[in-house]
C-alpha cells in the first residue's frame, strides 16, 4: 500500500514538473519570437542608417524612395498613420465605453449572452472586407451627405471603419475591467441613493480605470498596426497632412506596397520597410510603456 501511494505521489510530481516544463517552453517561445523580431529589425535596419542619417529619416518631410530622386522622411507615414489612429479612436472610444458600462451594470443576464458574442463577431470580419466597405460604402455616404468634394481614398473613411473594428477590443475589455471591480463598492453607492447611471459613471469607472486604459492603448496598438483599411481605402500616397478628408499612406500601407515583389531585395528601397517597421515598433512600445505607467498610477491611486 505505502508503495502504491509513493507511486502515485511520483508520478503526479512528474506531471506537474511536465506542465511546468511546458508552461515556461511556451513562455520561452514567445519571449524568443519578440526578440527575433526586433533582432530582424534592427539589423536590417542597420543598412538602411548606414546611407539615410538618422535625422533626415526623423526631419525630412517627403517620403519618396520609390521615386528617381528618392527622399526618405518617415513625417508623412508617422502624419497618416496618427491621423487614421486619432479618427478611428474618436468613434471607438465613446461607442466601446458605451457598450461596456451597457454590458456591464444594465444588460441581463439573457441580454449579455447575445449583444457581447455578437459585438465580438466584428473582430472576426476579415479586415480586407472592412476595407472595401469603407471604399465603396462610407467614402460615398459621405461625399453625398457631409463633404462634396472628398476624395475616393481619404483617410477620414478608412479612420472611421478602423474605429468601428476596434470597438470589440475596447468594449469586451472594458466591459472585463469594469466587472472585476468589487460588487462591495456597487452595493455601497446603491446604499447611498445613488442611481444605475451615476454608480455606473461615479464609482466603477474610476475603479476600473486601470483595466479601461489598458483596452484603450490596445485598441490604440490595433488601429495603429491596421493595414488592410488603410491601403484600400486610405490611399497609398505619403501625404503631410492634418486633413483627414485628404488622401494619405500609413507606414503599414508602405511595407504592404513594397513587399508585393515589385522591389529588388537588399535595395535600400528594400531596407526601407525594415526602417518603416522599426519606427513602428517604437510607437506601439512607447504606447505600450504609457499604459502599464497608466496601469500603476491608477492601482496605486485605487
Amino acid at each position: 500500500m505505502p508503495v502504491s501511494r509513493d507511486f502515485t505521489k511520483r508520478r503526479l510530481l512528474l506531471g506537474e514538473r511536465a506542465i511546468e516544463s511546458s508552461l515556461f517552453l511556451a513562455a520561452a517561445a514567445s519571449i524568443a519570437v519578440t526578440i527575433a523580431i526586433v533582432y530582424v529589425l534592427l539589423s536590417e535596419s542597420f543598412h538602411f542608417f548606414e546611407k539615410v542619417p538618422v535625422f533626415t529619416f526623423l526631419t525630412d518631410t517627403v517620403w519618396s524612395p520609390l521615386f528617381d530622386n528618392p527622399r526618405y522622411g518617415i513625417a508623412p507615414l508617422l502624419c497618416g498613420t496618427l491621423l487614421s489612429t486619432l479618427v478611428a479612436l474618436s468613434v471607438a472610444v465613446p461607442l466601446g465605453l458605451l457598450a461596456a458600462i451597457y454590458l456591464s451594470e444594465f444588460a441581463g443576464a439573457r441580454a449579455r449572452e447575445i449583444v457581447k458574442p455578437v459585438l465580438e463577431l466584428l473582430a472576426a470580419v476579415p479586415t480586407v472586407i472592412f476595407g472595401y466597405f469603407a471604399l465603396v460604402v462610407v467614402t460615398p455616404l459621405l461625399k453625398a451627405t457631409l463633404f462634396p468634394n472628398l476624395p475616393g481614398f481619404n483617410i477620414l473613411s478608412a479612420g472611421l471603419v478602423i474605429g468601428v473594428l476596434i470597438i470589440p477590443y475596447i468594449a469586451s475589455l472594458s466591459e472585463d475591467a469594469l466587472r472585476a471591480v468589487p460588487n462591495a463598492l456597487r452595493e455601497g453607492s446603491f446604499a447611498m441613493g445613488a442611481t444605475k447611471l451615476e454608480t455606473a459613471l461615479n464609482v466603477m469607472l474610476p475603479a476600473a480605470t486601470s483595466g479601461i486604459a489598458g483596452a484603450f492603448v490596445l485598441a490604440m496598438s490595433r488601429a495603429v498596426g491596421e493595414t488592410m483599411v488603410v491601403a484600400i481605402a486610405g490611399g497609398q500616397q505619403p501625404n503631410l497632412t492634418f486633413n483627414p478628408t485628404e488622401g494619405a499612406a500609413t507606414i503599414t500601407a508602405y511595407i504592404a506596397q513594397v513587399t508585393k515583389g515589385d522591389i529588388a531585395a537588399n535595395t535600400l528601397e528594400f531596407y526601407s520597410i525594415f526602417a518603416a517597421g522599426l519606427a513602428l515598433l517604437v510607437i506601439t512600445l512607447a504606447f505600450n510603456l504609457i499604459a502599464f505607467a497608466l496601469n500603476r498610477a491608477f492601482r496605486e491611486e485605487y
